[in-house]
């Protein structure tokens, strides 16, 4: 139970509100931070491996798809012993992250919310040029990458003391969760910072460590948003950043006897493979693994006869497709 000095005063949520590009204003801030970002193409980033800063021979980049010779940024390619490292490593720290505090580790995460709220333009843009939203989906990613920060901070002042039960005569019982331990996060490119930074900051303030493999078409975002959760008080140590090839690491991630548990989003085929390979108990595992898996599908859209037509087929489109590309959400 949190004692008076670690108690969180907080607001109640609400969600961050998006920035209102009619305002020329805003605009010219936004043009201000695609310069900004334009300017830092061809960046390298290291990979973060049991806290420190790891590089490889073998380089891999993120490019800009409205103009594919235009790098975003230079990674390096992990081999599966870096993978395997990595969970033993998240593994190690594990017995030092879950003993934080919830209290503490929520404050990681509103400090967090913050930084990315100081920097919208900024994320913004680099959303823009990396997976080629438009400026208003990018607002919207970069919301609710703080929405998520901002709601599992709360989340977890609230589940980090005991929660009562059906009480007992002569008995006094509660519940308290605990830390699992090491997760594996796999995020899509779709929605290349708001799913990836919830999957990590969920299982950072729920007190495990994560083993973050971002999708391979959006890993600047990802570099940017780990060197944020760091700057918010996120020990190195909790997060490692791993960049390379899936059908390299991607099983070992998975498959190894000390990952706790995966969320992924992505392909159906991908997310079916995480599943088998997950279910497989291996040499040395204690646990069940649990997975999170968000798949690609299409749902169904019924229209009444007395619907207008083409407005219908208007709104089916913009919903499936409102980049011009995919969305979580695709009716058909």
């Amino acid at each position: 139970m949190a004692t008076a000095e670690q108690i969180v005063h907080v607001s109640e949520f609400t969600n961050e509100p998006f920035i209102d590009f009619t305002k020329a204003e805003n605009r010219a801030r936004m043009e201000e931070a695609l310069k900004k970002v334009k300017a830092e193409f061809g960046r390298e980033y290291p990979m973060w491996l049991n806290g420190r800063k790891v590089t490889t021979v073998e380089k891999r980049t993120s490019t800009n798809p409205s103009h594919p010779m235009e790098i975003i940024g230079v990674f390096q390619n992990a081999t599966s012993e870096m993978a395997r490292q990595a969970v033993e490593d998240a593994h190690k720290y594990f017995d030092t992250w879950k003993k934080v505090s919830p209290q503490e580790r929520a404050k990681c995460l509103f400090r967090a919310a913050q930084i990315v709220r100081e920097r919208k333009y900024e994320l913004n843009a680099l959303v823009c040029y990396e997976v080629g939203k438009t400026w208003v989906e990018a607002d919207a990613d970069i919301a609710e990458t703080i929405d998520f920060l901002e709601f599992y901070g709360r989340e977890m002042l609230r589940l980090g003391e005991p929660q009562k039960l059906t009480p007992m005569r002569g008995e006094r019982n509660y519940l308290v969760y605990i830390p699992l331990g090491v997760g594996v996060v796999i995020p899509p490119w779709n929605f290349p910072c708001a799913i990836m930074a919830g999957m990590t900051a969920a299982s950072l303030v729920t007190g495990n460590t994560v083993v973050l493999k971002p999708a391979a078409d959006s890993p600047t975002i990802a570099a940017k948003f780990v060197d944020i959760l760091f700057e918010a008080g996120i020990p190195k140590e909790a997060v490692n950043f791993i960049t390379g090839p899936g059908s390299v690491i991607g099983d070992v991630l998975v498959q190894h006897a000390k990952t706790r548990y995966i969320g992924f989003t992505g392909s159906k085929e991908v997310g079916l493979r995480i599943s088998e390979l997950a279910g497989k108990t291996v040499p040395g595992q204690m646990w069940i693994k649990r997975t999170v898996l968000e798949m690609g599908g299409k749902d169904g859209i019924v229209v009444r006869r007395s619907g207008i037509r083409g407005r219908n087929v208007r709104l089916a489109r913009v919903r499936s497709f409102p980049r011009r590309f995919t969305t979580r959400l695709c009716r058909s």
